[in-house]
């Protein structure tokens, strides 16, 4: 099996010291980087995303995936910067103001990383100014939200009025999801797409960047 499968193949099954001296070995083999990144690091997350749909793999998995990738990516990164590698795109990423869950907002994070977004990721309990703010600071196409309370829900709508009034609307596309979140809710609130998971997250924002 080719290097770059073999690292795809210790993505998928969260093999982190295997992920991690793959990488090290196809850079000391002269393998470019933005191949090693995607035929290796793209292309296995891409697995497991499929996989999570399909529920062939469920949290757990999907975060050893992760966790592999991160290690890759740790070896790979000041090689992606030296390069100028330009990532697939930029999304600033948090929990709406007043919820504190993050369980969801860091799965979507990852996967987003793993299909070669830039991720900036603003924690919990994210200001719709702080959200705007970063988006522009960041040069970001898309600001992801997520909630989940049907208390704290509300205040998405609060991030989409703040884009307005900068003026910003449409140079940020925004995208949502969350437990209580639904495509009708999005559409009420006016914001770009909806994602009811981490995997499909990853092809929201594909959609608001083409």
């Amino acid at each position: 099996m080719a290097i770059l499968e073999q690292l795809a193949d210790a993505i998928i099954n969260g093999k982190r010291d295997d992920a991690k001296s793959l990488t090290e070995r196809a850079l000391t083999d002269k393998i470019d980087a933005k191949r090693i990144l995607d035929e290796g690091l793209i292309k296995g997350m891409g697995v497991v995303g499929e996989k999570f749909k399909a529920n062939e793999f469920y949290v757990p998995e999907l975060l050893v995936a992760a966790r592999a990738m991160h290690a890759a990516m740790d070896v790979l990164k000041p090689i992606i910067a030296q390069k100028g590698i330009q990532p697939v795109g930029r999304a600033v990423i948090g929990t709406v103001r007043g919820d504190l869950h993050d369980i969801g907002k860091n799965l979507v994070a990852m996967m987003l990383e793993g299909a070669g977004f830039q991720v900036i990721d603003l924690g919990v309990d994210v200001a719709p100014e702080k959200f705007v703010e970063a988006a522009k600071e960041n040069n970001a196409q898309i600001i992801a939200m997520s909630a989940l309370l049907t208390t704290t829900m509300v205040n998405m709508k609060e991030v989409v009025a703040a884009l307005q009034q900068a003026g910003a609307k449409g140079k940020h596309k925004v995208m949502i999801g969350g437990a209580p979140i639904t495509q009708e809710y999005a559409d009420q609130i006016g914001a770009d797409g909806y994602a009811p998971d981490a995997a499909s997250a990853v092809d929201t924002a594909k959609k608001l960047l083409a």
